[in-house]
C-alpha cells in the first residue's frame, strides 16, 4: 500500500511533499514485507560495515547520521587492542540488523580525522547523530557495556533526533521483489484509514492509524499516515491569516509558531517550517521545548528522512540542543 495524497481545497495542499512521504513509505514497506516472509529483514552485511576515508566523511558519515546512528572505529593495523575491539564491533553491527552504522577509520591514513576528533589514544570509538559527535569510549571495552552504551546511543538517536531508519546498501535501492507477498495483517484497517483521510475524516483517520499502532507500534505506514492525518486535523479549521498574524507579533508564543509551522509545512514551505521551529526550540526551555522539539519530530515523519531538508534540519536541531 502506498500513502494517499491528501489534500484541503483552499488551505491545504500536500503536492509538495507527497514524492517524499511515497518514497519513504515504500522503502519501510520493503522491509516490513521481507519482515513477514521470514523473520526481521536481513540487511546486507556489506551495507554495515564500511571503511570510511577523509574524502568520503561527509557522504558516509555526516549524511548517513541523519538517517542512523553512525558508530565510528578509529584503528590502526599495529594496535593490538584494535584487533580484538573491531571483530567485536562488526559482530555487533551484524547482530543489531542496520540500527546502527560501524564506520572504521585507519588513523594512519586519515591522520585529519584523528586530529579533529581530538583522538590521544586508539582504539578509541565515537558516534555522529544527526551531524553530532558523540564520544562513546576508548580502549578495549567490555561487551556488556558496548551493548549498554549502543542501547542508549540508539535510543538517543530515536528520542531526540526522531532517527527511526535502518542502516541499507544505498546500491540495493529499487531493486524487485523476488516473490510477491501476502497481505499484511493490517491492510485492511490501514486501507480504511486511507479512505478516511480520501474523505476529509482526519479524526476518523488518526483513531483508526492509532488503532493499528497500539497493536503494532513500529508499523511505519500506520506512523506515517498518523503523523499526516494528525497534521491535517489540526490545520482543518485553522484560519491562515489570523495564524500567520499571531505568529508574526508573537515571537514568544510557542502555540502561535506551532501552528504557523503546520500552516508552512502544508503549504509546501518545508523549509520555512522546520526553520522556524529550530527557532522556536532555540529561544524555549523546559516543557515548552520538548513540546516544539516533539512537534519538529513530527513534521520529519511527514516528510521522511530521505529528503535532504529533514537531514539539514536534524543537524540544526542537534546544534541548538547541545
Amino acid at each position: 500500500m502506498q500513502p494517499r495524497n491528501m489534500s484541503m481545497s483552499g488551505v491545504v495542499d500536500l503536492a509538495a511533499v507527497k514524492a517524499a512521504g511515497e518514497a519513504k513509505a515504500k522503502a519501510e514497506q520493503t522491509r516490513a514485507e521481507a519482515a513477514r516472509q521470514g523473520g526481521p529483514a536481513a540487511v546486507p552485511a556489506s551495507s554495515l560495515v564500511i571503511d570510511v576515508d577523509e574524502a568520503g566523511f561527509e557522504n558516509d558519515v555526516l549524511q548517513r547520521s541523519a538517517e542512523v546512528p553512525v558508530v565510528i572505529d578509529f584503528w590502526a593495523e599495529w594496535c593490538e587492542p584494535c584487533k580484538q575491539l573491531g571483530p567485536l564491533l562488526e559482530r555487533l553491527a551484524h547482530e543489531y540488523n542496520g540500527r546502527f552504522l560501524l564506520a572504521k577509520v585507519d588513523v594512519d591514513a586519515n591522520q585529519m580525522l584523528m586530529q579533529q576528533f581530538g583522538i590521544q589514544g586508539i582504539p578509541a570509538v565515537f558516534a555522529v547523530v544527526a551531524g553530532q559527535a558523540l564520544p562513546l569510549f576508548q580502549g578495549a571495552a567490555p561487551e556488556a557495556q558496548i551493548r549498554q552504551t549502543l542501547d542508549q546511543l540508539i535510543q538517543v538517536g530515536e528520542e531526540r533526533f526522531g532517527l527511526t531508519g535502518i542502516a541499507v546498501d544505498p546500491s540495493a535501492a529499487g531493486e524487485p521483489a523476488q516473490a510477491p507477498v501476502p497481505p499484511g495483517p493490517y491492510d485492511s484497517l490501514l486501507e480504511a484509514a486511507a479512505q478516511a483521510l480520501d474523505a476529509n475524516d482526519f479524526p476518523g483517520a488518526v483513531q483508526a492509524y492509532k488503532n493499528v499502532l497500539s497493536d503494532d507500534p513500529a508499523n511505519t505506514e500506520a506512523r506515517l499516515g498518523l503523523a499526516q492525518a494528525e497534521l491535517l486535523a489540526r490545520v482543518q479549521e485553522t484560519d491562515p491569516q489570523k495564524v500567520r498574524q499571531e505568529a508574526a507579533e508573537k515571537p514568544a508564543d510557542v502555540d502561535a509558531q506551532l501552528a504557523a509551522a503546520d500552516l508552512d509545512l502544508v503549504g509546501g514551505h518545508v523549509e520555512d517550517a522546520f526553520g522556524r521551529l529550530v527557532d522556536t526550540v532555540r529561544r524555549t526551555f523546559g516543557e515548552d521545548r520538548d513540546r516544539v522539539r516533539l512537534r519538529l519530530l513530527d513534521l520529519f515523519e511527514v516528510i521522511g528522512p530521505e529528503d535532504p531538508r529533514v537531514g539539514a534540519a536534524r543537524t540544526a536541531l542537534a546544534r541548538v540542543l547541545f
